[in-house]
């Protein structure tokens, strides 16, 4: 036992934090829930997996390079990145998936008494991380399912330091155009820095969808996240990576942990980046599937919110968490929102058509009995 009670050595902000409890592994949920098949439609996952030429450099890894450090700044990757976004390789610092480089960004430019701002439904990491650092998480509620940029402005004082906006938004896929966040970025003026998420922008066709990799050498004080977990299919592999002007991203590099992106996701990552047919095929599979579900749900007569990226929200006449449960006795992992604020709310990943299916008939099964 320690002489000194554990509480009195843990800061009151990792006190009152609550940890994050992720689920148990497929083969023990199916135990759990007595189902011999899982369809996991939770985490926005690609049903069609990495590209092939990223698989393949999964299949031909040779084990003695697991004894040897990967690149300890991704430094290909940078490299083609650099070439492919007309940058210098130097603008791009890669992490152990997206939750790292946005710990790197707020180490780098928050201290005490600092906050950052961002939306109250939106993705989780950018509070948690804040609030575990000991920074301020200043929360401004959606409007229109939507990033409320005048709202977030209002919310600014003199210890802001970092604003995020995830664009499109997870969960409720809505975004900003170009000409709206240009404006935003116009009325920041440099102050702060502004951080934009595009996790789920290759999912995006529409023409006023705002390129941010085009934007950097116009607004220095902007940031872009982007990540290898979702088109490309290498969530298992954990990469992400941010882009910036380069004094701001010299800066964040002071934070960054070396050797933290191993060597088998460096060059699937490589392997992936070119595979414009893989990027076609996943949007087609995600337009078709956007399309049947929508059109299931109709007779059912629930609110859906449907924008852009590989998910869509559903609210149910029901605690989201109990329909968490009905629908894995059914086989289908889906995302309860409460976590999200959404309570009531479902968040469903597009996949395969018999996944979707399933999905159609295990939520006619919940809410159509007999």
């Amino acid at each position: 036992m320690l002489d000194v009670p554990l509480h009195n050595l843990v800061p009151a902000y990792i006190r009152e934090f609550e940890p994050y409890i992720p689920s148990k592994p497929d083969t023990e949920l199916m135990k759990l829930y007595g189902c011999d098949r899982l369809y996991r439609l939770n985490n926005n996952e690609n049903p069609l997996g990495p590209p092939a030429a990223a698989q393949d450099i999964v299949r031909r890894f040779r084990p003695p390079r697991a004894a040897i450090y990967p690149s300890g700044d991704s430094y290909y990757l940078r490299m083609k990145l650099g070439e492919k976004y007309n940058l210098n390789p130097d603008q791009f610092l890669f992490g152990n998936g997206a939750n790292e480089v946005i710990a790197f960004v707020i180490k780098a430019f928050c201290q005490e008494g600092d906050n950052i701002i961002t939306a109250d439904k939106t993705f989780a990491v950018y509070e948690w991380v804040a609030v575990f650092s000991g920074f301020e998480a200043r929360l401004v509620p959606l409007k229109d399912f939507g990033f409320d940029d005048e709202g977030m402005l209002e919310r600014i004082d003199g210890r802001t330091k970092i604003l995020f906006v995830c664009n499109p938004n997870n969960p409720t896929g809505t975004y900003w155009n170009e000409s709206k966040l240009r404006r935003f970025l116009d009325i920041i003026a440099g102050r702060q820095i502004v951080v934009v998420d595009e996790a789920y922008c290759e999912f995006v066709e529409n023409p006023d969808f705002p390129d941010g990799m085009k934007l950097l050498n116009e607004y220095p004080n902007l940031v872009i996240f982007r990540t290898f977990s979702k088109m490309y299919g290498l969530a298992g592999l954990r990469i992400g990576y941010l882009a910036g002007h380069q004094e701001v991203v010299d800066i964040i590099r002071r934070t960054c942990v070396v050797y933290s992106v191993n060597t088998v996701a460096q060059d699937a990552a490589l392997a992936a980046v070119e595979d414009d047919s893989h990027v076609r095929a996943t949007r087609n599979l995600v337009r078709l599937e956007k399309s049947y579900l929508k059109t299931a749900l109709e007779p059912l007569n629930l609110e859906v919110q449907s924008g852009e990226g590989c998910f869509m929200m559903i609210k149910l006449p029901m605690s989201d968490t109990l329909a968490y449960r009905k629908f894995m006795s059914q086989g289908v992992m889906i995302r309860s929102m409460t976590g999200f604020r959404c309570p009531n709310w479902i968040r469903v990943s597009i996949g395969k058509h018999e996944a979707m299916k399933a999905f159609v008939a295990a939520l006619e099964h919940i809410l159509l009995p007999g």
